[in-house]
Order: C-alpha cells, then sequence, then structure tokens
C-alpha cells in the first residue's frame, strides 16, 4: 500500500537504508578504543586521526584538513571568513539554495552562471571573470544538487587555470562524488591545483548518515589554519563523538561497504524514477543523474512550478520547485529527490505528479 504522502522533496535517504548496525557497532568501538577523545574537546580542526585518513584519502598532508560539523558548516565558516559585502562571488544556475542563502547572508554580489548537460557553461565563467574581480567561485562537480550534472574533465581543469589567472578561490562543493552508480567519479578539481587557489568539500552525511553531522574542507595549510582558529573561537570544537564514530566506520572498511550497499539502492530508484518519468511525463525534459540524490525536471513554459506544488500535494506528493534554487528563473522546473522514497512506491509518486500536473493544465487560461 502506497503512503498517504510521498516526498521527492528532502535530500536524505530513507531509514531503511541507513546503516544503524554498522553505527552501533562503531560507536561501541569508539567509546571502547577512544573514549577519552571522543568524550572531550578537540580543536577546531577536528579529530587528528579522522584528519589523517582524509588527508591519506587525498593524498596530501593533515595540516591542510579540518573536519566540521557536517559540509554546511564548512561552507559557512568559509563564507564567514573569505567573503565580505560587495565581493563578487560566481554561483551555477541553478544551485543548491543553502549557498544562496549563505553567501545573501555575507553580503555577496552573485555573478550567476548556467549549467549545462556537463557543468557549468564556461563562456559565463570566463565573461564574469573578465568583468571584474571574483573572490570565490562556489561549483559542485559531481551529480549536481538539483541539476544531477556532472562537471566535465576539460572543464574542470579550465575552472582550475582561471582561478590561478585571475586570482580567485575555487570552492569545491563535492559531498555525492562517492554516490556514483557508473563507476568512479572524475578526478577532483583539488588533485589539478597547483597553484593553491582550490578548497574542496565533502561530507560523511552521504555516505554514513545525515545525522552523523561529519563533513570536512582540504584546502591550502594557511586557509586552513585560519578556519581552524575561527571555528576554535566559535564552538571550541566539532563533536568530537560523531568523528570518532565515523572514523571507526573508514578504518573497518564498514563506510566502504556501506557505500556499495547505498549505490545499490539509490541506482534501483533513480532508475525506476527515470522509467515513470518517460512513461507518465514524457514531456519532461532532465539530465539522467550518474549517482547522488537529484533529478532536475525542466516542464513546459506554461507550468507554474509552485501552482503545480500546491497541486501535488492535493494529490499526496512533493517536491522542491526550481525559483528555490535560482537568482531569478526556473518557474517552470522541479527538483525530485529519489533518495528518500523506496523504488516501490517510484511509480505511484510519478503518477500522482502526472495527475497534479494535468490538473494545473486544466485550470490555465487557454
Amino acid at each position: 500500500m502506497a503512503p498517504e504522502v510521498i516526498s521527492f522533496a528532502r535530500g536524505a535517504p530513507s531509514a531503511d537504508i541507513l546503516p544503524h548496525d554498522a553505527v552501533r557497532e562503531a560507536a561501541a568501538r569508539a567509546l571502547e578504543s577512544d573514549w577519552e577523545r571522543a568524550l572531550s574537546y578537540g580543536t577546531g580542526a577536528g579529530h587528528p586521526g579522522l584528519r589523517e585518513w582524509i588527508a591519506q584519502l587525498h593524498g596530501v598532508d593533515p595540516e591542510r584538513v579540518m573536519v566540521t560539523n557536517g559540509s554546511m558548516e564548512a561552507a559557512a565558516l568559509l563564507f564567514r571568513t573569505r567573503v565580505g559585502g560587495g565581493d563578487r562571488v560566481l554561483v551555477e544556475q541553478p544551485t543548491y539554495d543553502r549557498t544562496l542563502l549563505l553567501l545573501s547572508q555575507a553580503g555577496a554580489e552573485l555573478a550567476p552562471a548556467p549549467l549545462e548537460s556537463d557543468g557549468v557553461e564556461m563562456a559565463a565563467v570566463e565573461a564574469a571573470a573578465e568583468a571584474g574581480p571574483l573572490k570565490l567561485a562556489h561549483v559542485i562537480p559531481n551529480f549536481h544538487n538539483p541539476a544531477g550534472c556532472t562537471l566535465s574533465v576539460p572543464k574542470r581543469e579550465r575552472l582550475v587555470a582561471l582561478a590561478a589567472e585571475h586570482g580567485f578561490l575555487l570552492f569545491e562543493d563535492d559531498p555525492y562524488r562517492l554516490i556514483s552508480f557508473e563507476g568512479p567519479a572524475g578526478i577532483t578539481m583539488l588533485d589539478m591545483d597547483e597553484a593553491d587557489r582550490v578548497i574542496h568539500a565533502s561530507s560523511f552525511s552521504k555516505t554514513v548518515s545525515p545525522g552523523v553531522r561529519v563533513g570536512y574542507l582540504v584546502g591550502p595549510a594557511d586557509v586552513i589554519a585560519s578556519l581552524s582558529k575561527t571555528a576554535g573561537q566559535t564552538f571550541i570544537s566539532p563533536n568530537m563523538l560523531a568523528e570518532s564514530i565515523v572514523l571507526e566506520l573508514c578504518r573497518s572498511g564498514e563506510l566502504e561497504r556501506n557505500i556499495a550497499l547505498v549505490n545499490a539502492a539509490l541506482r534501483e530508484r533513480r532508475d525506476a524514477l527515470v522509467a515513470a518519468l518517460e512513461q507518465k511525463i514524457p514531456e519532461a525534459r532532465f539530465v539522467t543523474p550518474a549517482g547522488g540524490y537529484f533529478l532536475w525536471l525542466d516542464l513546459d513554459e506554461d507550468v507554474d512550478a509552485v501552482a503545480l506544488l500546491d497541486a501535488a500535494k492535493r494529490e499526496g506528493v512533493t517536491f522542491v520547485a526550481g525559483p528555490d534554487f535560482m537568482i531569478e528563473g526556473g518557474g517552470s522546473s522541479i527538483r525530485l529527490s529519489f533518495a528518500p522514497v523506496p523504488v516501490e512506491d517510484v511509480a505511484e509518486g510519478v503518477q500522482r505528479l502526472a495527475t497534479a500536473l494535468e490538473r494545473v493544465r486544466a485550470a490555465s487560461p487557454a
């Protein structure tokens, strides 16, 4: 029996694919072997053991790593310390809604660059860099939230070169990198960087669970030291217990096993969503995501996404309307998250969406 409400709105997996047994066992091991550090204050840079593990993962010195309470805290710290009122910041369009909120709170002047099927439009990035100083560029390279696309390798290379040429920071916001359905994700821009312009962010919220709230930054040692100092002055240290648990999962191999299980489940959900859309809303246009949680749906221009959301809620299905992810525009687009919807409910959810779409069209003036 289908649930009363089917939600494609939340960017989080359903409880049935959260690794509760593995986390419980890792917590027990952490409190056995690392209890003093896990239950004490740390430093603003986070758990030293987890910093070392992340450093090995990226092939860098641990001094270039800091661990945070989720990657959103990492972004907030970066924007707070590196972006001031009137600073120009390049953002993709569409982009993550919390990024737009944080940058607006920082007083940034946003320079939009549209997305293509293989990532940000480079002509727009080049034009923005030529138009005046850029302080920072925010890019989501893999399985974009909300657009689902992945940045091509040539575009990654060009972005890194432009950051070096024009002297702006390139914020590689990459929390979905390991949620990949078609093999390993492409080379990171961090790996390409020879001018210390790239700051890479990722998160264990997607590979363990949202509730652990553990993310991290990798970047130039001086930037990481400055951000760690700010973190220490703000909240003393991130959650050391959560970081100890995550470290146990990493060391034991449970993280790798969980990623394999989650990817298999999410790929099945993605496939079900794509098949249902092609059957029930064949006019919809989208990039099939090769990983992550999200699919961005462009509908005909006569469709009002906000009105569609209201109608969809009455049919028992929800999503996020496109304007939430845009500086302007997105009025006929929606974001669907397949992560929280069990595969057996996907087709019913899309049928409800299709019914809502018919109702909106029927109510629109001819």
